[in-house]
């Protein structure tokens, strides 16, 4: 079912925010110092021809750079002032803030500041703010599930000795036999489909749901690690409309669930400081479902938080899917994906 909706242009409708130079490079400075805690050790282990399991995968997965997260934004409704500002005219989705705007942050005409175009993203960036918008509503309107117990690590390297190895430079916990053991007697229950499309060959079948790109919008919700992790990719491809802040929160909420996944993973990670949630033991469900209900909880928050950010936005989404509308989450028919 379809419904129209229609956001508000509220941005102009309210007084723009002016940043002086002193107070936004002290931000931007705050917010850099922030992301080198992450990128820095990353560049260096890739400068050295080094891999990690675990603190490598957001800059490895996801399309944004190290460079491009380093870039602070204030966010949309912002006026920066002061001469470091011009350089930001010849970023994208920036120009010279007219008039109009220098008046409504309270600066005489013809003041050097900036402020992000958000009509050229609007006009450049439309599906993504409206594909932004239908999975971080549609999720955050779902139930959280918790009984999946981070067993998407352990399918995609089920029965691997037929297939390639997915991390050649990684020992599995348990062996591949009593690997393959804890697949076949737990219930596999994945509802994600970038974490689904990795199964091996023989562990597609063994997964009670049937995720795919097409269903997407209906199947993520709220429990779901990757979907939470996503919360970054969302964030980022949503910049500079966005404050850098707001991203980096979720960026960090992102780091920290990779390594509580990796941790429930196969993976033997006790040399790279992480040691095993064992969720092939009641005891290790248990902590697991632990966490996950805490990134839920802290992941509810950050996607209201980005949508109130969508609802500040001058635009229009056409049509977007109700929550929970749609096919909803499928048992597994004749058919299924490609895992790769």
């Amino acid at each position: 079912m379809r419904r129209r909706t229609s956001w508000a242009p509220a941005v102009e409708l309210v007084k723009l925010i002016h940043l002086p130079q002193d107070g936004w490079l002290k931000r931007q400075a705050a917010y850099q110092e922030r992301v080198r805690r992450y990128a820095d050790p990353y560049l260096a282990r890739r400068s050295a021809g080094r891999k990690h399991p675990v603190e490598d995968f957001l800059f490895t997965y996801y399309t944004q750079k190290p460079g491009q997260l380093l870039r602070w934004h204030p966010g949309a409704g912002v006026v920066l002032s002061g001469p470091a500002a011009a350089e930001r005219t010849g970023w994208k989705y920036y120009r010279a803030a007219d008039d109009g705007e220098l008046a409504s942050a309270g600066l005489p005409a013809g003041t050097a500041a900036v402020t992000v175009d958000v009509d050229a993203f609007r006009r450049e960036r439309r599906e993504a703010l409206e594909f932004a918008a239908v999975i971080l509503g549609g999720t955050a309107a779902r139930p959280a599930q918790f009984g999946c117990f981070g067993l998407h690590e352990w399918a995609m390297v089920y029965r691997q000795d037929k297939f390639e190895l997915r991390h050649e430079y990684l020992r599995l916990r348990l062996g591949g036999e009593r690997t393959d053991q804890v697949v076949e007697d737990n219930r596999i229950r994945c509802s994600h489909f970038d974490a689904f499309r990795f199964y091996t060959p023989d562990a597609i079948g063994l997964n009670s749901l049937a995720p795919s790109r097409e269903n997407q919008r209906s199947m993520e919700q709220p429990g779901c690690l990757h979907a939470n992790m996503d919360l970054y990719k969302w964030a980022y491809k949503l910049a500079p409309l966005l404050p850098g802040e707001l991203v980096m929160d979720c960026f960090e909420l992102s780091w920290r669930i990779r390594a509580m996944d990796m941790r429930a993973s196969p993976y033997d990670l006790s040399a790279w400081g992480y040691p095993a949630i064992r969720i092939e033991t009641p005891d290790g469900k248990a902590e697991y479902v632990q966490y996950q209900r805490g990134f839920a909880a802290e992941s509810q928050e950050l996607r209201r938080r980005l949508l109130a950010e969508l609802a500040r936005w001058p635009h229009a989404v056409d049509t977007v899917t109700a929550p929970g509308a749609g096919s909803g989450p499928g048992t597994r028919k004749d058919s299924h994906d490609s895992p790769r």
